[in-house]
């Protein structure tokens, strides 16, 4: 029996791929748990044209991830924090600041705080290049300095 698999069932196969099981296994497990459904040829052709529209989705995607690392090539950002005299900050510049300042900085899309790949706050003073992922394949460096405030 031939079935498209609407999820990934371990040991048999991934999302969206024909598999050919026994009739028992299909009809009494993986159809009823709505993990796979017939292969008709119609369904078939249906998997065909969604795995077509998602390769394109996905292609769109990467370009206009490109398009907007394009803008953000160059870019650095300064901060002026209150910092003792260690170079220790008393607050940090977190990845929600970088993403605001980002933004101001006249782009023409609103840069998403997940984009930013900051694992820890930066907390002292100095350079620093904070990652921004755009797209699964698309990460880009941006510089970020930190300095003391005066007063």
């Amino acid at each position: 029996m031939k079935l498209i698999l609407k999820q990934s069932v371990p040991s048999l196969g991934e999302v969206g791929q024909v598999v050919q099981v026994k009739p028992g296994f299909g009809r009494n497990y993986l159809i009823p748990q709505g993990l796979a459904y017939v292969a008709s040829s119609d369904n078939i052709q249906k998997l065909e044209e969604e795995q077509a529209k998602a390769l394109e989705l996905s292609r769109r995607d990467y370009l206009e991830a490109r398009r907007r690392a394009s803008q953000l090539e160059g870019m650095s950002l300064s901060f002026s924090e209150r910092a003792g005299e260690d170079g220790k900050l008393f607050g940090s510049v977190s990845q929600s600041d970088v993403t605001e300042r980002a933004n101001e900085g006249g782009l023409d899309f609103q840069l998403d705080k997940k984009a930013v790949q900051l694992d820890d706050p930066i907390k002292e003073i100095g350079s620093f290049e904070v990652a921004v992922r755009l797209h699964a394949d698309v990460e880009i460096m941006i510089a970020v300095e930190v300095e003391r405030e005066d007063g």
